[in-house]
């Protein structure tokens, strides 16, 4: 039996993180990781692959928009195979360091699967048990496959296959409407895809703000989305050149037929291989680790961090989360991941960004808020830009004018909320924002308008 100080299970973000942390202090720090390549869902299947994508999507669309600012551009296409390839090339680059670092001789790497044996082992497929003073289990999260008639139908998309194009699908089914189906559909869309986007709950992205999702709703109308919200999905079935989907909403039953369907109906913790039940781990009602404050399960050993323990599948978390489960472990000082100063940004276009404490959890939690916002229509560097879908919103304690919580939705969204997460976080006031010197013409400039509207109505 091997012994380690710390062992950390999966190699993606989280533990990629915790690993580094702990090599920092001690010397024997091991990574089990059995997939195919080495870099975790964010390198290899996630947030760069998608961004990649994304962005050219939206150059492409700028490109069609050329007579709005005074261009002629004939035409412009998505050249699938050319699209494929940049993004190959441009996940190549980050996969490559980021397996560099994961192999060199900082780490003992296993590449194979493994369960707990019992509450201090670790025994891998090969046989070969391991045990350490402390595991930080970092698995991540696998697609989600409610109990829908047809959906593990073969050939039924998930992200994976839709990051992996390398050519245009005529039709497509987006089930779902979180990040990942609102990012894709908006893709597929404006790349020459016909899409029908099928939500179960009232409006899209129910983890954000109903006024968010409106805004970007009335967007996804305008560019030829289908989009049907508050559904009940009743089957899938396959049928000649493709697949019709069957569902009902508050107008009656629908059957929608493309040649491709896509699940994303969300993803759950990768936790069914580990035996947690063998180590004493708990899970919450959803299914993900139950972790304290420092990432700690209900076996004081062993750690959890990133998608496999929640609560938000946010790569910056992850590794804030992976590394204070290393400190604490190994019993160096650290402080929990403070979540009521959490950034998200949703990637479409218009984008939607947030940070600091939503404002209804404000609400709930007592505080006595002053809010304002202003629209992208009325601002000066967004008009010439036609980028004029949008908001900004930020909301302040009253008695102090401290800043609680911001959201953009509009152009570069996820660019300009970092003014805002640094003001929660460094617990600044309207007032103080005020002082900075705001460059004309920007799209940043947009919020001293409710910044001063709060200023006025503040301590």
């Amino acid at each position: 039996m091997q012994t380690f100080d710390l062992i950390v299970i999966g190699g993606g973000s989280a533990g990629y993180a915790a690993a580094r942390t702990a090599k920092e202090t001690h010397e024997r720090v091991a990574i089990v990781d059995d997939s195919a390549e080495l870099g975790g869902l964010c390198i290899l299947r996630g947030c760069m692959p998608s961004k990649t994508l994304l962005y050219s999507a939206e150059v492409l669309h700028h490109a069609r928009m050329g007579a709005s600012f005074g261009l002629d551009i004939p035409s412009a296409r998505a050249d699938m195979p050319a699209l494929h390839r940049r993004k190959v090339a441009m996940i190549d680059d980050f996969k490559g360091h980021r397996q560099e670092q994961l192999l060199s001789d900082h780490f003992t790497v296993f590449r194979e699967a493994g369960q707990f044996a019992d509450a201090s082992t670790f025994l891998l497929s090969s046989g070969e048990a391991l045990t350490a003073g402390a595991f930080v289990i970092a698995t991540g999260s696998v697609v989600n496959f409610p109990a829908i008639p047809g959906l593990e139908e073969e050939g039924i998309w998930t992200s994976d296959d839709i990051l992996d194009l390398d050519f245009l699908p005529e039709s497509v089914v987006v089930l779902g409407g979180g990040v990942v189906a609102c990012e894709l559909s908006q893709f597929l869309a404006r790349v020459g895809s016909r899409v029908t986007q099928v939500q179960r709950s009232p409006h899209i992205l129910k983890e954000n703000s109903e006024r968010s999702a409106e805004a970007l709703m009335k967007v996804f109308q305008r560019e030829h989305i289908d989009l049907f919200t508050g559904t009940r999905l009743h089957r899938l079935e396959r049928e000649s050149g493709g697949y019709a989907v069957h569902f009902a909403d508050n107008t009656g039953e629908h059957e929608v037929h493309a040649q491709h369907v896509l699940n994303a109906l969300g993803r759950a913790p990768a936790v069914a291989r580990l035996n947690l039940e063998a180590a004493g781990v708990h899970l919450n009602p959803h299914g993900q680790i139950h972790t304290d404050d420092f990432q700690q399960t209900s076996n004081p050993r062993i750690y959890a961090a990133g998608d496999v323990c929640g609560p938000f599948e946010i790569v910056h978390i992850a590794i804030l989360q992976g590394e204070v489960a290393a400190r604490h472990a190994l019993g160096r000082p650290t402080e929990p991941v403070d979540l009521d100063t959490r950034t998200a940004v949703v990637f479409t276009d218009p984008q939607i960004a947030t940070a600091g404490l939503p404002i209804e959890d404000a609400r709930v939690r007592g505080f006595d808020l002053v809010e304002a916002h202003f629209p992208f229509d009325d601002h000066g560097k967004s008009l010439l830009m036609e980028a004029t879908d949008g908001y900004v919103q930020v909301w302040a304690e009253r008695t102090t004018g401290r800043i609680i919580g911001a959201e953009c939705v509009g152009k570069d969204a996820g660019e300009l909320i970092h003014s805002m997460a640094v003001a929660v976080t460094m617990k600044a006031t309207a007032k103080d924002l005020l002082k900075v010197h705001w460059y004309h013409p920007t799209l940043s400039e947009i919020w001293t308008y409710p910044l001063e509207d709060i200023a006025e109505e503040t301590g």
